[in-house]
């Protein structure tokens, strides 16, 4: 797809109209297109939207997407977020523009979105033995020689189903054979014989090539250090051991492609990828992590890398959700209309950040988030609260995967609250 189809597609999402599809918009908004909307620089707070509603910072978002490009150049990785973060082609679209390679994907539909909004690399962090998607996959890759689609394999029986339904294709689908995390880990080959048996059934089709290994030390066990750098010590050295034994000869490669890195380690995956050896061709050092475009306040704010290396920097939480006080039945509780439709909830409670009253925003002192209802946020009050029903309260929230799903047109905002964009999401 050429870039100027992308770009038309991506300026095509303005021109959709607003309605009662999208949560938290302003009612008088409807009609208007979305670009329209965006024109208008409405506030925040003082424009008509309706709580609750999820804004995502515009000054953070960009200090985010400029640390990891900073990043992943200082440490000599190529660079692929995970797109199930956001699933928003816009945020690709910014990510790509801070020197990703590509985007790494979960499943096809994914796949499908990113294509549409123009990415020309895909790596795609699963084992596909859909036939149909593998044929739509051969048909993209027959229509554009400029597409480059990586996917797992860590089965022979995956293989197998593979080459069946892509045979007849016109290209062979690249594939890296993704060596598992430990015993109980999620996917993956768990043994190094193992992956040989796979990168051998690969070898014997005419339809997948072998490009390199991957894999994700996120799911160690008991993770820690020492076992991170461990584990991603054997994926290493099974790219090594793999070209020692010529599984990337002949196969027309001028790179050998090694990955890993979620949102949790890739201090340790900057680590040991810095010390591969010299191959027989030059060697794609491939980093996923796609939480940090909104960063969080709960989980990944508790696990980022960043907080061990501080000076390489530091993320910012770029999210927050405004909801209002809509009851108050006693000093000691109030509710709040959000809830786990709003909300994510898998991994840490909303945190209580500000409140907002008559146009001032103060910290949200003695206010604790202890329960989701559907629509309710339950909250605990101590008498420093001050809260009363009709007060706008800034939530911060934890987990980005199950933040951005929950919504489909988010407000971009800057610092004094003036909405300078929509982000479409296409979950």
């Amino acid at each position: 797809m050429g870039a100027d189809t992308a770009a038309a597609r991506l300026a095509a999402l303005a021109a959709d109209r607003v309605d009662h599809r999208f949560k938290g918009l302003p009612p008088d908004a409807d009609g208007l297109t979305v670009g329209e909307l965006a024109a208008q620089r409405r506030n925040l707070f003082t424009g008509g939207f309706t709580t609750p509603v999820l804004a995502l910072s515009a000054e953070r978002l960009k200090h985010n997407l400029e640390l990891m490009e900073t990043y992943a150049t200082r440490h000599g990785l190529a660079f692929a977020p995970h797109g199930k973060t956001s699933m928003a082609p816009q945020l690709f679209q910014r990510q790509i523009e801070h020197g990703a390679w590509g985007i790494t994907l979960a499943v096809p539909h994914q796949v499908r979105v990113a294509r549409e909004f123009g990415a020309g690399r895909v790596f795609l962090a699963n084992e596909l033995v859909d036939a149909a998607a593998l044929r739509w996959v051969a048909a993209e890759l027959a229509a554009d020689p400029s597409f480059r689609f990586v996917c797992y394999v860590d089965s022979v029986d995956g293989v197998s189903l593979m080459d069946a339904a892509l045979r007849g294709a016109s290209r062979p689908v690249d594939v890296v054979v993704e060596l598992a995390a430990g015993e109980g880990a999620r996917t993956g080959v768990r043994t190094e014989a193992e992956c040989a048996a796979v990168a051998d059934a690969v070898a014997a089709t005419d339809t997948l090539r072998l490009v390199g290994v991957a894999g994700y030390e996120g799911e160690v066990p008991d993770a820690d250090p020492e076992r991170v750098h461990a584990w991603l010590r054997r994926l290493t050295a099974l790219a090594a051991e793999f070209d020692e034994a010529g599984r990337f000869a002949g196969n027309g490669l001028d790179e050998i492609v090694v990955s890993a890195g979620g949102s949790a380690w890739f201090d340790a995956v900057a680590d040991v990828f810095a010390g591969i050896p010299e191959l027989s061709l030059p060697v794609l050092k491939l980093l996923r992590s796609g939480a940090y475009v909104s960063h969080d306040d709960g989980h990944y704010r508790r696990i980022t890398p960043f907080t061990r290396v501080p000076e390489e920097g530091a993320l910012q939480p770029a999210f927050r959700l405004w909801a209002q006080v809509v009851s108050r039945p006693s000093p000691a509780q109030a509710f709040a209309n959000a809830g786990k439709r709003d909300a994510a909830y898998d991994l840490d409670l909303p945190l209580a950040q500000v409140v907002r009253r008559d146009g001032a925003e103060r910290p949200a002192a003695g206010v604790t988030v202890t329960g989701l209802s559907d629509q309710h946020a339950w909250l605990a009050t101590t008498p420093e609260a001050d809260l009363r029903v009709g007060d706008w309260v800034g939530l911060g929230l934890s987990h980005p995967c199950t933040s951005f799903d929950k919504w489909q047109l988010i407000p971009l905002v800057e610092a004094d609250g003036t909405v300078v964009e929509y982000i479409r999401t296409f979950f």
